[in-house]
């Protein structure tokens, strides 16, 4: 793919977001390219500045500086497009923002000369009284600040599974399969292999196991509290209060987003790294 245009979002609350964005701004335009900013970031570097909602189809790239929430941001941005995304890491954790910042230049060099791969990941679709949402990580219900477990009524293509007793129930892509379902013993899902997991979250009886579902899989929670109500998040992003007999359906997204893989890790690499696993001697 030709680049000519490239967005560039960043977490603008972080220490080096401004004189990272601008200076690899400046390095574009030294190359012929144009480079919008997110208005965002835009105010923090004193250059003119483009809404969400218009840079994507702008542009032919965007370049997230962050962590991964502000990728997940990026991510929902370029959702039905075909734009690819690079996520630059400012420091966090980040098994998405793959490109460290030494590495910066280098690597857009490489991608600038088309020396790079595309990771296709995978989406869900979820849909609340008739209104659907995407999610690239995960969906969680949880009791949220009820004292006590809710039960989720849990459903897959119609066919009763169980009923979870639990503090919640986390449905996630291969991608957030190293989000919060790994960090609640969910197994680690490679990114090319489409599935959706269910992982419940300190469930009441211990044999209540994550389960790794084919990526056709329509799945559907009934939501039961005796407290009253529950919450779901989407990405960690954005919340939704959830009253007793609420019924949340998830399934596999129509869209995919085209993340930026790094020019020199692979993904098991990536996964040694950022989880400290030990050398072979």
């Amino acid at each position: 793919m030709d680049i000519k245009r490239v967005g560039i979002v960043a977490n603008s609350s972080k220490e080096k977001a401004a004189e990272y964005s601008l200076r690899l701004g400046r390095w574009l335009s030294d190359r012929g390219l144009e480079v919008l900013f997110e208005e965002e970031i835009a105010g923090k570097t004193g250059m003119p500045g483009v809404s969400r909602s218009d840079l994507v189809s702008a542009v032919d790239l965007i370049v997230v500086f962050g962590g991964d929430g502000t990728l997940l941001v990026a991510a929902r941005m370029a959702m039905g497009s075909d734009v690819p995304v690079l996520g630059i890491n400012l420091g966090g954790f980040g098994f998405m923002t793959v490109i460290n910042l030494n590495e910066m230049l280098d690597a857009m060099e490489m991608v600038l000369e088309g020396k790079y791969s595309i990771s296709r990941r995978m989406m869900l679709s979820v849909s609340l009284e008739g209104v659907e949402y995407p999610a690239l990580n995960d969906v969680v219900i949880n009791r949220g600040n009820l004292s006590r477990m809710v039960n989720l009524e849990t459903f897959v293509n119609g066919k009763y599974l169980s009923t979870f007793k639990a503090d919640g129930l986390i449905i996630s892509t291969p991608t957030g399969s190293t989000a919060y379902s790994l960090s609640s013993g969910g197994p680690i899902v490679l990114p090319e292999l489409d599935s959706i997991i269910i992982n419940p979250i300190c469930p009441h009886t211990l044999t209540k196991r994550p389960v790794v579902l084919p990526p056709d899989s329509a799945i559907e929670v009934i939501v039961w509290t005796k407290e009253g109500k529950a919450s779901m998040t989407l990405d960690g992003q954005e919340l939704f209060i959830l009253k007793p007999g609420d019924k949340v359906s998830i399934k596999k997204s129509k869209n995919y987003i085209n993340l930026v893989e790094s020019p020199y890790r692979d993904y098991l690499e990536i996964l040694r790294t950022k989880l400290g696993w030990g050398e072979l001697p």
